[in-house]
């Protein structure tokens, strides 16, 4: 963001906190999506400076975000892949109903200046999969789940065995990528909108789905207050403005 828009985050922040920021400053703990990586540390800042609670925010992959929810363990939070719900568990951890904060679909990113193939059709893009030399993907994610799946369907799962380079983290697929240690990178468009890479096209309409990223407060939390007010920001329109800047839509 350019300055003057940092400068009008923080001051529309600020008018968004004011009821609370008189409060007790908090330490908040939040369970977020690995692909929120970028989004919620370019927004942690600001709701920092204004609100004068601290923010610790640990980024993981659905499986694991779902084992920490389930562990026992305290969290104020969560900003996480509606999947996460899917498990029992994990949704009685967290007070309901949850606000959805934004999602974003998938989509095919190349090495930056390298030929862009075409991935417009469900044709050409398993024509472009298949001819890749390597693929870079998060496959222990619910999205990495998702793209999976449409390998699947496009039947071609048993010949990606032998191209896919799985990757840890989310942030490892665009550096894949770049460093020339995968040819192209299939994951959700947000995450692929990193240097080093470009986004060659997103999936077909007939193999689109958005992944929602939705959020909630952890029903033993003794920081309630502060977590809904981290959680009202991630919806106001200072918010949605980076959000919408970094390749997601809000809500």
């Amino acid at each position: 963001m350019k300055k003057c828009s940092i400068i009008t985050a923080i001051w529309s922040l600020a008018l968004i906190l004011s009821p609370v920021v008189s409060l007790h400053a908090a330490e908040l703990k939040v369970l977020a999506g690995g692909s929120m990586t970028a989004v919620l540390n370019e927004l942690a800042p600001a709701f920092e400076r204004a609100s004068g609670h601290k923010l610790t925010i640990h980024f993981d992959s659905t499986p694991n975000l779902i084992k920490l929810a389930t562990s026992g363990d305290p969290f104020d939070l969560g900003v996480v892949p509606i999947d996460v719900f899917k498990d029992p568990t994990a949704k009685a951890r967290f007070v309901l109903p949850t606000i959805d904060i934004a999602r974003v679909g998938y989509g095919v990113a190349v090495r930056a200046g390298a030929p862009k193939p075409d991935v417009s059709t469900p044709d050409t893009l398993k024509k472009t999969l298949l001819g890749a030399q390597s693929i870079a993907y998060l496959p222990t994610s619910a999205a990495g789940a998702y793209v999976t799946g449409v390998f699947e369907r496009l039947g071609i799962a048993e010949a990606m065995k032998a191209k896919t380079k799985p990757q840890t983290t989310t942030g490892g697929i665009p550096q894949a990528v770049a460093k020339g240690d995968a040819e192209l990178g299939v994951f959700l468009v947000n995450v692929l909108m990193a240097p080093g890479v470009e986004l060659a096209g997103s999936f077909p309409a007939e193999l689109q789905q958005e992944l929602v990223f939705t959020a909630a407060v952890a029903t033993d939390t003794q920081q309630a207050a502060a977590a809904k007010a981290f959680i009202d920001y991630l919806t106001s329109p200072a918010a949605t403005a980076v959000i919408k800047s970094m390749g997601l839509s809000p809500g």
